[in-house]
């Protein structure tokens, strides 16, 4: 069973940085697909940044060029490194997996209802 737990939270100004972390446990996590969601206060959650197991990614147009996904398979986990942070990142994020199994996921799982393992969300909150 999938298990996911984010931590790196919290709350920054305007350009600012943070680091937020994917802790995973108990499957393959090397085969797999990861990926990081956000949603806001009454908005639709949205997919920010998605890595496969082969290591390429994909971005959100709102975040390219601020933001980078990556993955330590030795330590199990997902991190998103945000910079240049704006109010309108202000959200819950999420960290997602797709484990298939039986063999590895090498095409990038774009979609919320795509991946079968998600966490509990950490607020990030960006203030000018």
């Amino acid at each position: 069973q999938v298990q996911l737990v984010e931590s790196g939270g919290g709350s920054v100004q305007v350009g600012g940085s943070l680091r937020l972390s994917c802790s995973a446990s108990g499957y393959f996590f090397s085969r797999s697909c990861m990926g990081w969601f956000r949603q806001a206060p009454g908005k639709e959650r949205e997919g920010v940044a998605h890595i496969d197991a082969n290591g390429n990614t994909i971005y959100a147009d709102s975040v390219k060029g601020r933001f980078t996904i990556s993955k330590v398979n030795a330590e199990k986990s997902l991190y998103l490194q945000m910079n240049n942070l704006e109010p309108e990142d202000t959200a819950t994020y999420y960290c997602a997996a797709y484990t298939a199994y039986t063999y590895t996921c090498t095409t990038s799982r774009t979609r919320w209802s795509d991946y079968n393992g998600w966490g509990q969300g950490t607020q990030v909150t960006v203030s000018s």
